[in-house]
């Protein structure tokens, strides 16, 4: 147990300890009562020394009948002077912890949607990086590749050349520089599903061309009604591939294949074996086929790449239809069994605040039942039979009078009438009856005895 809690319940029995003997004492009780409920500590521990203190005054009746007369006292202490003010104090730590949870969820609300906000600035990074390096890496390519061509072009003088050469050169390492850019950019963020890319088909493989790549279309079936999704993932396939041969294989004959199906399209982009040595080998370092492998994968597609023949084959199959759930991304899962602090804070607030309204009354009514039940019990053990009164006479001996009194002397004991006075002198109360609806409820027989004599006989009114 919280050291703390126990001084303070310690301090709560003490006070209403005295508050039986004095109700000035009810005061400091209701205090102390109010300062536990309110520190910390668990709700079984308190629940747990009220019950040690109900059982310690239900004891101390059996043992000393005669503190039953303190019984509606102790249960009016108990109730409004101990229970309702804990319970007070319980529930104003709960609602201080809700509004503290209510915060801190007000603030993690906040840092989410600033997350929120950043995975959009992240996602918007990553498009820009794309696009950097779909559009102008492609260009860059195409430009080193024209001026390799303008380099070996016949009728130029050595500075052009020199010139050709260098215009190749600082293509080559803009595109170097840009994949660092795109690197920097697209970090720890996830591409976009799908962009319009702006370019036909036979636009990218003609530009190709004209840029000196020996490149040749085969398009087989017709793309009309073709999803935009797959139409924009087909010029992706066939864009990258060919910004790898002319950067990896410029001078190696390329073959675009597509064909188109009533379910799905085919891309094939297959280079042979480069003439001479360009830079790194195909699919190996670049962000593109990377790229290209997530956007056929969010379009439901597959795709492959690698060697063959001497070359490089990029390959896609991309189906018409999307499926219902794209690969790889989970739909949400509502999280069972885990409630969030605010949401545990207001459940104890709102058992707490169940708690206060219905534990005393219960409480103060099955102690007031029970206060009264042991009462009229004891009551019916301590009666004295009005005919066995009318026959007792003073000078009779204890041991004669003791055949006819009850077991126990009455817990009430009315004051009146003239008490003897002297040494050795004992009085003894017996109830009059134990029919609390009786009028002569509460009122007694006073017996009073020098040296084991009778020597008065009383009948005392409540």
């Amino acid at each position: 147990m919280n050291p703390n809690l126990m001084w303070r319940l310690t301090a709560v029995a003490v006070f209403g300890g005295l508050s039986l003997v004095s109700l000035w004492w009810v005061v400091p009780t209701v205090v102390a009562a109010f300062l536990a409920g309110r520190g910390p500590g668990r709700t079984g521990a308190a629940l747990c020394s009220f019950v040690a203190v109900l059982a310690v005054g239900v004891v101390a009746a059996s043992l000393m009948p005669s503190m039953l007369a303190l019984g509606t006292r102790f249960v009016g202490v108990l109730v409004p002077g101990v229970l309702l003010p804990w319970f007070a104090g319980r529930f104003w730590r709960q609602y201080q912890e809700l509004v503290r949870a209510g915060w801190e969820k007000a603030e993690r609300l906040e840092r989410e949607r600033q997350l929120v906000g950043e995975q959009a600035r992240l996602a918007e990074r990553a498009r820009i990086a794309q696009d950097m390096h779909d559009v102008l890496g492609h260009d860059l390519s195409l430009i080193a590749l024209s001026a390799g061509a303008l380099q070996l072009a016949p009728g130029l003088d050595e500075r052009q050349r020199r010139t050709a050469k260098d215009i190749r050169a600082r293509a080559a390492m803009a595109v170097e520089r840009l994949g660092a850019v795109v690197g920097v950019l697209s970090e720890d963020a996830e591409p976009p599903l799908s962009r319009p890319e702006g370019r036909e088909l036979t636009e990218l493989v003609g530009d190709a061309a004209e840029s000196g790549l020996q490149v040749e279309l085969r398009v087989d079936g017709e793309a009309d009604g073709l999803p935009p999704v797959v139409g924009r993932a087909v010029q992706r396939v066939v864009q990258e591939a060919l910004t790898n041969v002319a950067r990896h294989a410029p001078r190696a004959a390329a073959t675009v294949e597509v064909r188109h199906t009533e379910t799905e399209t085919q891309v094939v982009v297959f280079n042979g074996p480069a003439q001479t040595p360009a830079g790194r080998a195909p699919g190996q370092g670049g962000r593109g086929l990377i790229g290209l492998d997530e956007r056929v994968r969010l379009a439901g597609g597959t795709f492959e790449h690698g060697p063959r023949d001497g070359g490089f084959v990029v390959s896609a199959r991309l189906p018409h239809r999307l499926p219902a759930r794209l690969p790889g991304r989970r739909a949400p899962e509502p999280r069972a069994g885990a409630p969030t602090e605010f949401r545990r804070t207001r459940r104890r607030a709102r058992r707490t605040l169940i708690a206060a309204l219905l534990v005393p009354p219960v409480a103060g009514a099955v102690l007031a039942a029970a206060v009264t039940g042991w009462d009229m019990v004891a009551a019916a053990r301590s009666t004295l039979d009005p005919g066995d009164y009318a026959r007792l006479r003073v000078g009779q001996d204890r041991a004669e009078v003791r055949r006819v009194l009850p077991d126990r002397q009455s817990v009430h004991r009315p004051s009146g009438g003239e008490r003897p006075e002297g040494r050795g002198v004992t009085c003894e109360y017996y109830a009059m009856t134990a029919d609390r609806f009786d009028s002569r409820s509460g009122d007694a027989y006073r017996l009073c005895f020098r040296e084991d004599r009778l020597i008065s006989l009383d009948a005392l009114t409540g």
